[in-house]
């Protein structure tokens, strides 16, 4: 029996159902995401649109057809001196957590970024106490701690910190 390939691919309008299901699960869910509420489909093709307009990146990961995980690189602030900063996210889906997924997601989404003028990726881990994976994701893709936000967060009857890690894209701090 042959093993399905992994395949990275731009997200389009189309993928984006499967895109907000995944996203869904996680603001439901999980606490890695600070939102309470899922987002429509319509607020995620929006969303797609402005990292599009910003000419960055969105991802997805199909497996058998399947889409599994998405990530995509956001403007950090709308300030303009932040302009060659941004923000990655990446989400898989629940039953494919721990295969490999987010690693070959994030890997593709630097190597994209770092053909564009970006000097600098931030990442904003969401309940840095208990995203584990997440945070070793980030490490083995060389991003740094750089600090955490203690208790910013108020989800599912708690507090939560979010943990920023930055990773310097191509020439960055050279």
């Amino acid at each position: 029996m042959q093993q399905a390939a992994l395949t990275i691919t731009d997200a389009t309008h189309e993928t984006l159902i499967a895109v907000t299901q995944i996203y869904a699960y996680h603001v439901l869910h999980g606490a890695g995401s600070f939102e309470e509420v899922p987002p429509t489909l319509e607020e995620m093709r929006q969303r797609h649109d402005r990292v599009q307009t910003a000419g960055l990146p969105w991802l997805v990961a199909k497996l058998d057809e399947q889409i599994v995980g998405y990530c995509y690189a956001a403007p950090y602030r709308p300030r303009p001196a932040y302009r060659f900063t941004i923000e990655d996210s990446v989400y898989i889906a629940p039953d494919m957590q721990g295969k490999g997924i987010g690693y070959a997601l994030l890997s593709a989404l630097i190597a994209r970024c770092e053909r564009g003028p970006w000097h600098q990726m931030l990442s904003v881990i969401g309940d840095s106490a208990n995203n584990h994976a997440s945070l070793e994701l980030h490490r083995k893709l060389g991003f740094c701690s750089i600090g955490t936000l203690n208790q910013v967060g108020f989800k599912f009857g708690s507090w939560r910190d979010t943990h920023i890690m930055q990773r310097a894209l191509g020439q960055g701090d050279r």
